[in-house]
């Protein structure tokens, strides 16, 4: 990371989470940063084009705004690139990786209900030719997927549930604004209350109301781990009895390296149901991470496969509310 500044570290570090809910919170972060508005301001749009920095914006509670699920396909090799790109052209699709694995194409699909999710699901089928594995949450453990450069990671708890009966009829068009990223000018919640309506005060506790429901998970910088060195980076799905799930999701939450953790449905044709991911800057790095989470006493005997990933086709935000096609963020 020797191509970042000092400063750009401390945006990139400090500033993850907890976002100021004011109406110039780039001037908050600017006299924090010991540095002016403008200046960060630039910063903050060059590290957007380099590629290190996703967007300035929030991340939601899967599953609490709409509905969502892991899926995956079983693609002959010859055909990846183009099986890649008939997943990837659904706007609903936020993430898609290829992993080490027979089903190698894995992706995350979004929708406002169940109906939409099984009809973009139905045209991946159908387009493809081929069957999708379909993986819906059951229990999240960990979903809050933030970097820290220097420093522990501090796992979000999820044990208290959200409060979906906060929600207004406005906040799926906000919650998808705040996905897609804020825009880096001077009062970013008046220019967007302007695009949906509201004034700047009002944007502002609507985000802080969906905080403190748990539908947001977090507002800050969004990073992109593979270009700040996070390149070694496996999906550990585990088989468990369920009576012994909630016990292993916990401690692999604790465990250092492992980023998120989540229990999903099995299927016959997939029976590890809690999964977690592993971010490391290297393959040693990784296996010496899953090596100290199958040494828990928690996952003592439990199966596990190790899916690697080897390419990202597709990383943006949630689709929450609809939208035209989003041209997909650069491939970490």
């Amino acid at each position: 990371m020797s191509f970042l500044s000092p400063i750009d570290l401390r945006i990139l570090d400090d500033w993850q989470r907890d976002l100021p809910l004011t109406e110039r919170p780039f001037a908050t972060m600017a006299a924090a940063l010991e540095c002016d508005e403008e200046t960060l301001l630039a910063d903050l749009a060059r590290l957007r084009a380099a590629g290190t920095m996703a967007r300035v914006g929030a991340t939601c509670r899967p599953n609490t705004v709409g509905v969502s699920t892991l899926a995956a396909l079983a693609v002959p090799e010859w055909r990846i690139e183009e099986v890649a790109q008939i997943v990837g052209a659904e706007p609903g699709v936020n993430h898609s990786y290829l992993r080490e694995h027979h089903w190698n194409i894995w992706f995350v699909a979004t929708a406002a209900d169940a109906d939409e999710l099984a009809a973009m699901l139905a045209r991946i089928e159908t387009q493809s030719g081929l069957r999708v594995l379909k993986l819906p949450l059951k229990r999240a453990f960990n979903v809050d997927l933030g970097f820290r450069m220097a420093g522990p990671r501090h796992a979000l708890s999820l044990d208290q549930p959200a409060d979906t009966s906060v929600l207004q009829p406005a906040d799926r068009k906000l919650l998808q604004r705040l996905a897609e990223g804020l825009p880096l000018v001077s009062e970013p919640f008046a220019a967007l209350g302007a695009e949906l309506g509201l004034g700047a005060q009002e944007v502002i506790a609507r985000i802080k109301a969906l905080l403190a429901a748990r539908i947001i998970t977090r507002i800050g910088v969004i990073v992109r781990h593979r270009a700040l060195g996070w390149r070694s980076n496996a999906m550990v799905v585990w088989k468990l009895p369920d009576a012994r799930i909630a016990a292993a999701g916990q401690a692999l939450v604790r465990q250092t390296g492992v980023t998120l953790c989540y229990e999903r449905h099995g299927t016959p044709d997939w029976d590890h149901t809690l999964f977690c991911m592993v971010h490391a800057k290297s393959r040693a790095e990784a296996a010496g991470v899953i090596a100290d989470a199958a040494a828990l006493p928690e996952l003592s005997g439990a199966e596990r496969q190790v899916l690697f990933s080897v390419r990202c086709f597709k990383q943006t935000g949630a689709q929450i509310d609809h939208r035209p096609a989003r041209t997909p963020e650069a491939a970490e």
